[in-house]
């Protein structure tokens, strides 16, 4: 974790513990997703700090208060604090007060920049953690584009009138509320869906006396190391009868939840 006056830069685990362990006053009823489309990838060259107070300087010359979002997300998949969470956000007209808004660094219109995987990762992986944190369903109700309202009036129109392409017409898929049904919220509910059993299984203790650690969830993989009798280890993940430890993969049939 790095900071630089108020910003806080993080990896996704850290940021998960920071969103775990912050007390928030305000309720939180939506998840803003923006793309910044200026700064963009070619801007980019781990200058973290630097394109976030770019981004507040721009965003006080046009008379915001300080930075609006609440969150930025880069390429490289690092992720920022920049305005306070329990900070209403200046991202999105009429849906601010009950909103976290998320700004990610770079142009996703059709022709802009193609986004990294572990952009991607962070993107899914921070809305995630935030439905989690607020008790929300990922939804398109509570999970919303900047496309969806209108600038004027503030209003949810699904695209119609006055709007931004935000966060962009490539953005998984599109920007349309039909695109992120499709290609966005079902990987926000597998990546909460992950995180929900990682959390209902945490522990186990190893019963067999040498245990083998595979590659793969599968007698067909790879053994890469071996746990001992009485071994106590995390559980990352269930795969069909096979868990994901910190070392790989071992049959279940031989831990002991504890």
């Amino acid at each position: 974790m790095q900071r630089q006056g108020k910003f806080i830069l993080m990896t996704r685990e850290e940021f998960k513990n920071f969103i775990n362990n912050i007390k928030i006053n305000r309720k939180i009823t939506l998840i803003q997703n923006h793309h910044t489309y200026i700064p963009n990838y070619k801007h980019f060259r781990n200058n973290h700090f630097t394109l976030l107070e770019g981004m507040e300087r721009s965003h006080l010359e046009r008379g915001f208060e300080e930075i609006a979002q609440n969150i930025t997300i880069f390429p490289d998949g690092l992720i920022a604090i920049c305005r306070p969470i329990d900070v209403a956000p200046a991202g999105i007209k009429g849906a601010n007060e009950n909103g976290i808004c998320i700004e990610n660094v770079g142009n996703f219109d059709i022709g802009g920049d193609k986004m990294t995987e572990e952009q991607k990762k962070s993107i899914i992986f921070v809305n995630a953690v935030l439905c989690k944190r607020f008790k929300l369903t990922p939804s398109t109700d509570t999970i919303v584009y900047h496309h969806w309202y209108d600038l004027n009036t503030g209003k949810r129109t699904n695209g119609t009138g006055s709007t931004k392409s935000c966060p962009g017409t490539n953005f998984f898929g599109g920007n349309t509320v039909e695109a992120a049904n499709k290609y966005f919220i079902p990987l926000v509910k597998q990546e909460l869906g992950q995180m929900d059993k990682v959390a209902q299984i945490k522990k186990g203790q190893v019963l067999a006396t040498k245990l083998n650690i595979r590659a793969g969830a599968g007698t067909n993989f790879d053994v890469v190391g071996t746990y001992s009798k009485g071994d106590i280890i995390e559980i990352l993940e269930e795969n069909e009868g096979w868990y994901r430890t910190a070392k790989g993969w071992v049959c279940k049939d031989f831990i002991k939840l504890i």
